[in-house]
Order: C-alpha cells, then structure tokens, then sequence
C-alpha cells in the first residue's frame, strides 16, 4: 500500500470540522479505514468523512464532488454523494467530503440472499448510470477505453498463471473478446471501479453502489464486467436482460474486461487478501 503524502489522523479531521463545519464537530469520530487512497472516518450515526491520504486521491475525490450529486438523483440505489464539501487549509491541501453513512456490508464479504434478484437490481442500476456524458465527463487512461489498450496488462497477467491449461484458455477468451466489434456509441457514464467490494449488502439485498472516485465516460462493457464477478451464467444473463441493452460485441467485451480485471487483482493483491479473492472468483468464472 502506498505511503499517504501527509499525515492523516482522527485530530486532523477534528481540526477540519471544527474550521469549517463547526455543527458537526461534536459528533464521535472513529477511524473505519486507512486505505490505499482515503482515510474514512464514521462521524457520528449519519456521515462518513473521506480524506484523501495522496495528491491522486484528492483528483478523484474532486470528481466524485463535482459530478456525483447530479447522477445519484437518477440511481434507483443510494450513492455516497457529498453532503458537505471541505475545502484545502495551510495544515491540509486538498478538498475533502462529508459523505451519508449508508448501512451495509460489502458484497464481497457477505452475498446477496437471492442472486437473481440481486442481478436483476444491479442491472436496473447499470441502465440507469449508462447514459450519454456530457464533453467534460472525467476520462480514465485505463478504464472505459478499448479493450485494445489492456492488452499489454493482460498479456503480462497471464504469464503469472501458473497452470498452462487456465493460461491457454484464458488466452482464448482474451482473443475473442478483443476481436469483437469496438464501441461505436457516444461516450457513457460508467462507475468505472465497479466490482463486489464496492458494492454494499443490507438485510440480504443489494442496497447501495459506493466508491466512485474513477467515474468516467467510455465503454459500458467496462461495469458490465461486474456480472461475472458476483453471478453465474444463469444470473448474468438476468443483470443483461435488465440491463437491456448490451448486445453481443458488448457482452463479449465485458467478458474480456473481467478478464483483464481479475488479472489485476490476482496480480496485485499481495497485501489484500480481499482483492486477490475477488480476482481468483472473477478468473474460474471467466473460464467456466
């Protein structure tokens, strides 16, 4: 994980309140994350604070400030848009949110009750987000684009595969996916980061949608990878029947998305065991 770029603690956040949303500076503070990118603090029963620990967090946060409040008023699930904005001071330099505290569990730790129906509400969820962005949408050097740009990652993924049949099958869904046609429409608004550890789990159903720090335009296949992460082929063609409108070069290329996604993780997961999970799961569900 890499080292924060200043120091973060429960104290700063006090200071911040304190300085610039004085009304919520009473309520308890306690530390729930100090992850790769934000320290996230429960303050109080009703917010969250998410404070950048790194200048590239803080580019993300500033996106999830200016365009989440506007696309969570057509998201059929909760979304943790900022309820409060902070701004840099001599002792911190970036912005920083107060965010809704939204119950639940993140579906990599605990699954949905009833699969289907939670397929069938994450598409509904995909439909409504894909939309036409506007020209000045953020755009993500890696997320959103052709396929033909992952290739390089994918390819040195796949020599870490120890097993030399996943490896030539997994080489294979590889090739078919980046042969199907491009994306051809306009660029659509994608959660760009979407996969079972942001995605929260309350009472056994889906309840919210979180982390939206790389939202960006491109390619729907991108979020569409998520079906292969959570459901089985009889459940993912129930998130694609809600979703509505992914034709077979999108569905292909999703599949080459989760490819390229879980390689990632398996790749990367040395010091997160959460994540390395994800990437074997995504993997064998690939191949199957």
């Amino acid at each position: 994980m890499p080292a924060a770029e200043v120091p973060v603690s429960v104290d700063l956040v006090r200071h911040l309140l304190d300085a610039q949303h004085p009304d919520l500076a009473d309520l308890s503070i306690e530390v729930l994350a100090n992850g790769w990118d934000n320290l996230v603090c429960r303050l109080g029963e009703k917010f969250l604070v998410r404070l950048p620990r790194r200048a590239k967090a803080a580019e993300l946060v500033a996106h999830e400030q200016r365009w989440l409040p506007e696309l969570a008023t057509r998201l059929p699930l909760p979304v943790p848009a900022a309820v409060r904005v902070g701004r840099p001071t001599a002792q911190y330099p970036w912005s920083w949110s107060v965010v809704p505290f939204l119950p639940g569990r993140i579906a990599a730790r605990t699954a949905p009750d009833d699969l289907r129906s939670a397929a069938t509400a994450l598409g509904g969820f995909l439909a409504a987000l894909h939309t036409p962005a506007p020209p000045d949408a953020p755009v993500n050097p890696f997320r959103g684009i052709p396929l033909a740009g992952r290739a390089e990652g994918v390819l040195n993924g796949l020599a870490h595969v120890a097993d030399a049949a996943d490896r030539a099958a997994a080489q294979r869904v590889w090739e078919t996916a980046a042969a199907a046609p491009a994306w051809d429409g306009p660029p659509l608004w994608l959660h760009g980061d979407l996969h079972p550890a942001n995605i929260l789990v309350d009472h056994g159903r889906i309840s919210a949608v979180i982390d939206f720090g790389d939202v960006t335009s491109g390619d729907p296949a991108t979020d569409l990878s998520v079906a292969w992460m959570l459901f089985t082929a009889e459940q993912r063609a129930a998130l694609r029947q809600a979703y509505g409108h992914a034709d077979d070069a999108t569905w292909e290329r999703a599949r080459g998305w989760a490819l390229a996604l879980s390689l990632v993780f398996l790749t990367h997961s040395a010091d997160n065991p959460l994540m390395g999970g994800i990437g074997e799961r995504v993997f064998r569900a690939v191949l199957d």
